[in-house]
């Protein structure tokens, strides 16, 4: 199919589609571009799979240019994968803004003088869904009056939903499943802290999402997106003392609330995805002159 089109650059996204960029490339002589949004040592820490990791660093090393998501990712790159630093360029992501008017949210399960601590995204290690409900035990001896909703599903849904029953905390947490469209604008609207404890995230496109709502954010530093969010609180995703803490200051503190919520949101303003698009063009002015 190549073969019939008319292009200058063959930009790949991830592994699976890594062989395809290759094969393209040595077909056409056209140059390529590996965009690495996660890594097989974000997927699955320590115990990669072997056969995805050859795909990465083959495809990394066949590319004119590697763009990362941030600097955490390039990092990885650089070290597990041994490609050179002057190949590999940082683009963060962006966010759409929002248009959205405020809808009203029927709270199932929620009384109206409750706060809402919110987990949005997959239930899987790289998510640390098990750090936020550590956390979330700390915060209720703490707090009467607040619920805790996970939104999303993952391989690790069954043991979380057990290691809240465990806690003692069943009561306190809410498991919506998938949410899609005008749901996960709702589920943004009723929170009073979005948390992302992940243990490894390229990226985070989601505290993006929640600023964009006027939602204060707590992110784990090992995450790309604290590279570039200032107006945010930070926390190591292993440390649940320090993570329950920001919670109740942010339950709390009505000031601070709104502190993070109006810094936060302006902050987010100037990561929009034309930003990114315009930084992606760049790299492909670069591969093409040097073709």
């Amino acid at each position: 199919l190549s073969f019939q089109e008319d292009f200058d650059v063959i930009h790949a996204h991830d592994w699976m589609t890594y062989p395809a960029g290759i094969a393209v490339a040595a077909i056409s002589g056209k140059p390529l571009v590996v965009h690495v949004h996660s890594t097989e040592f974000d997927r699955s820490g320590e115990h990669v799979n072997q056969m995805i990791y050859d795909i990465e660093r083959r495809g990394m090393h066949a590319a004119r240019k590697v763009i990362a998501v941030s600097h955490l990712t390039r990092n990885i790159i650089l070290t597990r994968y041994g490609v050179m630093g002057d190949k590999v360029e940082v683009i963060y992501n962006g966010v759409e803004q929002n248009g959205e008017n405020r809808m009203a949210f029927d709270k199932v399960g929620i009384r109206n003088d409750e706060k809402i601590v919110l987990f949005l995204g997959r239930i899987t290690m790289q998510k640390g869904p098990e750090y936020f409900l550590m956390a979330a035990r700390k915060v209720i001896e703490e707090i009467e009056n607040v619920k805790f909703v996970m939104a999303g599903t993952g391989d690790m849904m069954h043991r979380i939903i057990e290691m809240a029953a465990q806690l003692g905390i069943g009561h306190k947490v809410l498991f919506t499943g998938f949410l899609r469209g005008d749901d996960v604008q709702r589920v943004y609207q009723m929170a009073d802290l979005y948390v992302m404890p992940s243990v490894s995230e390229p990226f985070g496109i989601a505290p993006l999402e929640a600023l964009n709502h006027d939602v204060p954010v707590l992110i784990s530093k090992q995450s790309g997106v604290a590279e570039v969010l200032t107006h945010v609180l930070k926390v190591d995703f292993w440390d649940v003392n320090e993570m329950a803490n920001k919670i109740i200051a942010v339950l709390k503190y009505p000031p601070l609330q709104l502190t993070l919520r109006e810094h936060g949101n302006f902050e987010v303003r100037r990561l929009r995805w034309s930003g990114s698009a315009q930084k992606c063009l760049k790299v492909y002015n670069e591969v093409t002159h040097h073709a």
